[in-house]
C-alpha cells in the first residue's frame, strides 16, 4: 500500500507541471486569437479603390461594431501582393490581373472612368487621344498647340506600379513611354491636389474623384460621365477588384458579400462609381 502511495505521489509530481504547461498553452492559444480577431480585417493596395473601400469599410463597421476594419494604399501591384503573402485579408487593385498573378481569387466591386483632368479655368475643353498620348510622351509640350494659352505644360502621372498608371498606359498610351520627365506623384489625391493648385497643368485620376478644382477633358468629343462608361462611348475605364488569395470565408467573405449587396453597390452609386450589375468571381 505504501509502494502504491509512493507511485501515486511521483505521478502526481511528474504530471503537476505538464497539466500546468498544457493549461498556460492553452490560455496562450486563446489569447492570441482574441487578438487576431481583435484586428479585424486589412484592406491594403490600390490607392484608388482606397477612399471607396474606407466608405464600405465605415458602413459595415456601424453595422458590425465588433470589427475593426484597416484600408491601407501602397498601389494595386503591392496590394496583389500582399493577397498573394497573406499580408492582408484583401488586397485592392484598380486593374486586371496580369498573366503571371495566377492562382488568386478576385471579384469587381465596381468600374470607374479614367479622367484626363486640368485646371477647372483651363480654356482646353477637348483633345483627341492621338493628343494626349503626345503630351504624355513629350512631343506636344505647350498649351498654344492645344489652342490654349501660351505656357508650358506640366505634366503629372502616377508612380510605376499604381493601378491607375497601368490603366491609362493600356488604355491609351499604345507602348507609347510616358516622358521621364513628367512629375510623379503617388496618389489620386495629389494628382488632383497639383492640378487643381496649378493653371497648366494635366493630370488623369478616378473619375469618381473629379471635384470642382478640377476639369476631366472632353476625349474625342465624348464627356467623361457614367453613363458614357456604361454605354461604352467613353473609352477610359477600368475595374476595381477586392483580390485575395483563396475563395473568402468567415468575415472577410461577409464583407464582401456586403460590398456586393444592393446596400453596397448604392454606396458606390453615390461616389460615382459604376456598378451595373453585382459583378463576378474569377
Amino acid at each position: 500500500m505504501k509502494t502504491n502511495r509512493k507511485m501515486l505521489k511521483k505521478r502526481n509530481m511528474i504530471m503537476r507541471p505538464l497539466k500546468f504547461s498544457l493549461l498556460l498553452m492553452i490560455i496562450l492559444s486563446n489569447a492570441a486569437c482574441r487578438q487576431k480577431s481583435n484586428l479585424g480585417l486589412i484592406l491594403a493596395g490600390s490607392t484608388s479603390v482606397q477612399p471607396f473601400a474606407e466608405t464600405l469599410s465605415e458602413a459595415y463597421m456601424v453595422l458590425h461594431s465588433e470589427i475593426t476594419i484597416d484600408v491601407q494604399g501602397g498601389g494595386s501591384s503591392a496590394g496583389i501582393m500582399s493577397a498573394q503573402t497573406d499580408t492582408a485579408d484583401i488586397g485592392m487593385s484598380s486593374r486586371n490581373l496580369k498573366d503571371d498573378e495566377v492562382g488568386l481569387w478576385s471579384v469587381e466591386i465596381a468600374k470607374d472612368g479614367l479622367a484626363v483632368i486640368v485646371h477647372s479655368k483651363n480654356t482646353v475643353q477637348n483633345l483627341t487621344l492621338s493628343q494626349v498620348r503626345d503630351i504624355y510622351a513629350g512631343v506636344i509640350t505647350n498649351w498654344k498647340e492645344l489652342g490654349g494659352r501660351d505656357a508650358k505644360i506640366h505634366v503629372i502621372t502616377r508612380e510605376e506600379g499604381s493601378g491607375t498608371r497601368s490603366a491609362f498606359e493600356g488604355l491609351l498610351m499604345d507602348k507609347t513611354e510616358i516622358d521621364p520627365r513628367s512629375i510623379v506623384q503617388d496618389s489620386n489625391g495629389t494628382v488632383r491636389q497639383l492640378v487643381g493648385d496649378d493653371i497648366n497643368a494635366i493630370g488623369y485620376i478616378s473619375l469618381g474623384l473629379v471635384n470642382e478644382k478640377v476639369k476631366a477633358l472632353k476625349l474625342e468629343g465624348v464627356s467623361a460621365t457614367r453613363e458614357n462608361v456604361i454605354n461604352g462611348t467613353y473609352i477610359l475605364s477600368r475595374p476595381y477588384l477586392f483580390v485575395l488569395k483563396s475563395e473568402p470565408v468567415g468575415e472577410v467573405k461577409q464583407f464582401i458579400d456586403f460590398c456586393l449587396s444592393d446596400e453596397g453597390r448604392a454606396l458606390l452609386d453615390a461616389e460615382g462609381l459604376i456598378t451595373t450589375d453585382k459583378g463576378g468571381a474569377q
